[in-house]
């Protein structure tokens, strides 16, 4: 929901350093690869109890994510690219709340699993959707230049990296954050499920 207006506000500044970062030699990949294993880092340190250094890795991380689309887009952009972009993407967002569980899974167990199901539905919504988008050739900027089709929602990368600094800052809040927040993407999850049910309507009558 946040990610078209937060776009606006720090694209320029990615742009601007991904342009310098490419005229350097720098690729997209490296970027990204390094960006997840600074969420890795992170989910690590949440697991052993130093959540404002962890918060800190995931603000990092979370900013390689938005710079390696610009260092793709100044130098070359590649479908695997894409690829990897978008897999890392989801094993940082199903680490974070797996060092949460670890770090005490008496208090965090449910409400964890709970949330990283919701992120599975929301995902596989979410992938699913882009998939049919782009065997009927459709395609959207909304969200910036992607290589997949991007769909918006209640729930987005911006609502994500909120709450995953509310868990750092507020740790004892974890389990109700969790289910609320859980409750938010499976909402995103069935919205988009109907906005599919709207745009491939032809095809699901024959299915």
């Amino acid at each position: 929901m946040l990610d078209g207006a937060a776009r606006k506000l720090i694209q320029p500044a990615l742009d601007r350093t991904g342009t310098w970062l490419a005229g350097r030699g720098v690729r997209a990949d490296h970027i990204t690869v390094f960006a997840c294993l600074l969420g890795l880092a992170a989910a690590a340190l949440i697991a052993i109890g130093y959540m404002i250094l962890a918060l800190v890795l995931i603000i990092i991380s979370r900013i390689g994510d938005g710079l390696d689309g610009s260092v793709a887009r100044a130098s070359r952009k590649t479908d695997f690219g894409g690829y990897l972009d978008i897999t890392l993407d989801f094993v940082f967002y199903g680490a974070i709340p797996l060092g949460f569980v670890i770090h005490d899974p008496a208090a965090n167990g449910l409400a964890g699993a709970a949330l990283i199901f919701s992120f599975y539905v929301n995902g596989a919504s979410f992938l699913a959707y882009a998939i049919v988008a782009e065997k009927r050739g459709l395609s959207t900027e909304a969200r910036g230049v992607k290589s997949i089709y991007f769909t918006t929602g209640l729930a987005e990368a911006s609502e994500t990296f909120f709450v995953f600094g509310l868990f750092c800052l507020w740790p004892a809040g974890f389990a109700p954050v969790a289910w609320v927040f859980a409750a938010i993407c499976l909402y995103t999850a069935l919205s988009r499920i109907m906005q599919a049910r709207a745009v491939f309507a032809d095809e699901a009558s024959q299915a």
